[in-house]
């Protein structure tokens, strides 16, 4: 069995929403200071790397992390290439048909670590075509589901009304479109 690790790299490189905290581990012990062991402190944005958005991320009333069914984030997934595109809607959502999560690269090969200027969002007409085609996972290595500048997050509340997780901020440049199996 081959294993894909779909996180990216956690390193103070990888940057997440500009002006969020970014990660950073600071030695708090250290057998070379006299410690029996070493302990650090990690410190990171809860929506830096791959991350699942829980409702409460953007919804005062949603659930929190660990309120969200597990069962969503555990089963086939179809991952998807379309670098370049300018969005998903009705007709990119098609390309999930049959498979319940989907996650969708759409960032190029060389995105690297930083802040990418410009993604493919999901439309709030793809979300509702995604519910309707029975997905329960909607993933994608784009830091966000809507475009940077919402302020409302459209895309990220259709789903949740369809009943679809969230995963945001993947490692999929490496991962061939096909279907697999997630364990996220």
């Amino acid at each position: 069995m081959r294993l894909i690790d779909i996180t990216p790299a956690m390193s103070p490189d990888l940057e997440g929403w500009p002006g969020d905290t970014r990660f950073t581990v600071t030695r708090r012990w250290s057998p070379a200071a006299g410690d029996a062991c070493t302990v650090s402190r990690v410190t990171l944005s809860t929506h830096l790397g791959a991350h699942a958005d829980a409702p409460l991320h953007y919804d005062a009333a949603g659930e929190d992390a660990a309120e969200l069914p597990l069962d969503r984030f555990l089963g086939p997934a179809r991952v998807i290439q379309c670098p370049g595109i300018a969005a998903i809607g009705p007709d990119e959502a098609l390309w999930a048909a049959g498979a319940p999560r989907v996650l969708y690269r759409v960032l190029p090969a060389d995105a690297g670590s930083g802040f990418p200027p410009a993604f493919a969002a999901l439309t709030v007409e793809g979300a509702k075509a995604l519910v309707r085609l029975g997905v329960i996972l909607y993933g994608t290595d784009a830091p966000s589901v809507d475009p940077v500048e919402s302020r409302t997050l459209e895309a990220h509340h259709a789903l949740r009304r369809g009943g679809v997780a969230i995963l945001e901020g993947l490692s999929l440049a490496g991962v061939s479109a096909g279907d697999y199996e997630l364990i996220a």
